[in-house]
């Protein structure tokens, strides 16, 4: 390609190039989809990225070309870094080259950057040097624009969807200045739409947008204001054919090829959704809960909320009886932020797999229940002496730490103490269950209180417990725990033993 050849979002490879607009883009035309059309004219014009449009602010300086600054835009598909590019070509008489990472490469760049520094050194206008996909160009590719970025001669303008700080090389990142785009809000996207349905560049007033439609698109876009606009171009598209002056529910439904789900984030539906979805869970039926799930995921939920959610179940239902459901509760929670959405559904399938299908146990939840509220009755008194801070000067003069044993030193890795206050002594608050690990640890509670409380030995015959208290249920041991001190009193922690 020429080394300041331009490229139009959305055409294949190896397409004809468009014809150039004046603002370095390919001109807009009549036929040109929606979004293209749609596309703001001005910096006022921007919408759903307000942190960033403050008088002074960075974004506000590029586009200006007060400030040469060479600047990074990490956001969502159809959050505006492309509209920002377009800005930025507009506003002011630098000469402005766009290229793809998915077409250009090394020898590209360096072209790019040879002719940016003839003109700069002949007094000619400076250079913007706008990459889309940057996150596609390779180190290499990354390293061939770090001197030119250094000295200025070509201010880069980069968009990416990836995270820079995995993407983009540390060099080229400190180079440039980071500037993150959020997601469009719900009432961002429909104050696009309603603009689309009356301005002239749009669909001039020509059709009507029923409300229930204007919702569901919304809620298709997910944030994303080109996917909002190419849906109600289809839309228009299918009234118009039909002979209609309006675009309702059906001929948006029909149009997109997906019916609108009847769930309102704000209302009922998404209490009695979120409940059905929490219910099956409990209830271990895995088929209901993905059920629930795509519904709420189909719907436009707010994905952190799912995971949210997950992250409470997993100790509220599951809890001691899978001690790792936890575990995947939250990895999919941070997966939910490091991938985002669409992808970031796989993650949530394979918690919400993993949680109904475990074994169930409420005991953290009566626990910790019991234990409130006997605070909030006001049982409870002070710190045992023995338990008291006995670090501090005249903390042993104050008796703080006497009689305290050290449980490590005791071959078992338990002893006899006590650690409630007086008026709690002997209470059971937790009461574990028989299912999946939690069996284990079923069976060793009973001794561990027994030695804590200096109780006498069962009566003979009784089962004999197990203390192993560095086991879990499959017979593995965490780190730093149990080890020579464990003591094993008839029995074995057999592998194995906490399965269901």
């Amino acid at each position: 390609m020429e080394s300041d050849a331009l490229f139009t979002l959305g055409e294949p490879a190896g397409a004809p190039a468009s014809p150039a607009g004046a603002d370095g883009f390919a001109a807009v035309a009549e036929d040109s989809p929606l979004p293209v059309r749609m596309r703001p004219a001005s910096l006022d014009e921007l919408v759903g990225q307000d942190h960033l449009l403050a008088p002074g602010a960075p974004l506000r300086q590029l586009v200006s070309g007060a400030a040469p600054m060479s600047v990074i835009l990490w956001g969502p598909p159809g959050s505006g870094k492309t509209t920002i590019a377009h800005l930025v070509a507009r506003a002011t008489d630098r000469r402005f080259v766009a290229m793809s990472a998915l077409t250009a490469g090394v020898r590209d760049v360096r072209a790019v950057i040879e002719t940016a520094r003839r003109q700069r050194r002949s007094g000619g206008p400076p250079t913007v040097l706008f990459i889309d996909e940057v996150h596609r160009f390779s180190k290499t590719q990354q390293d061939s624009l770090l001197a030119a970025v250094e000295d200025r001669t070509v201010t880069l303008l980069a968009a990416t969807t990836e995270n820079p700080y995995f993407s983009v090389i540390s060099p080229l990142l400190s180079r440039c200045v980071l500037l993150t785009l959020q997601p469009l809000d719900d009432a961002a996207v429909r104050g696009l739409l309603r603009r689309a349905v009356a301005d002239e560049r749009g669909l001039a007033g020509a059709l009507s947008l029923e409300p229930e439609a204007e919702e569901h698109l919304v809620r298709l876009a997910g944030g994303d204001v080109r996917k909002a606009l190419t849906a109600l171009e289809a839309a228009a598209g299918s009234a118009t054919a039909l002979g209609a002056g309006r675009i309702d529910l059906a001929t948006a439904e029909q149009a997109v090829d997906v019916a609108a789900v009847r769930y309102d984030r704000a209302g009922d539906a998404h209490y009695d959704v979120t409940s059905a979805f929490i219910k099956s869970m409990r209830g271990s039926d895995v088929d209901a809960a993905l059920h629930w799930l795509a519904r709420m995921l189909v719907a436009g939920e707010d994905a952190r909320f799912i995971a949210r959610r997950l992250v409470i179940f997993a100790s509220e239902d599951v809890g001691m009886a899978d001690p790792d459901a936890l575990s995947v509760a939250t990895a999919a929670a941070h997966a939910v932020e490091y991938v985002g959405l669409p992808e970031a559904q796989l993650n949530l399938a394979q918690a919400v797999i993993h949680l109904a299908t475990a074994p169930k146990s409420n005991s953290a939840t009566t626990a910790i229940g019991a234990a409130i509220a006997d605070v909030r009755a006001g049982r409870g008194g002070p710190v045992p002496r023995g338990l008291r801070d006995a670090h501090y000067a005249g903390a042993k003069g104050l008796g703080h730490g006497t009689g305290y044993r050290y449980p490590h030193d005791d071959q078992r890795g338990v002893v006899t103490q006590q650690y409630a206050p007086d008026d709690l002594v002997g209470t059971d608050y937790y009461r574990p269950s028989q299912h999946g690990a939690e069996r284990s640890v079923a069976t060793r509670l009973p001794l561990l209180r027994r030695i804590v409380r200096g109780l006498p030995a069962p009566a003979t015959g009784a089962p004999a417990a197990t203390v192993a208290a560095g086991t879990t249920g499959n017979g593995s041991r965490p780190t730093g725990t149990g080890g020579a001190g464990t003591v094993h009193e008839g029995g074995s922690d057999a592998a194995g033993e906490g399965q269901q």
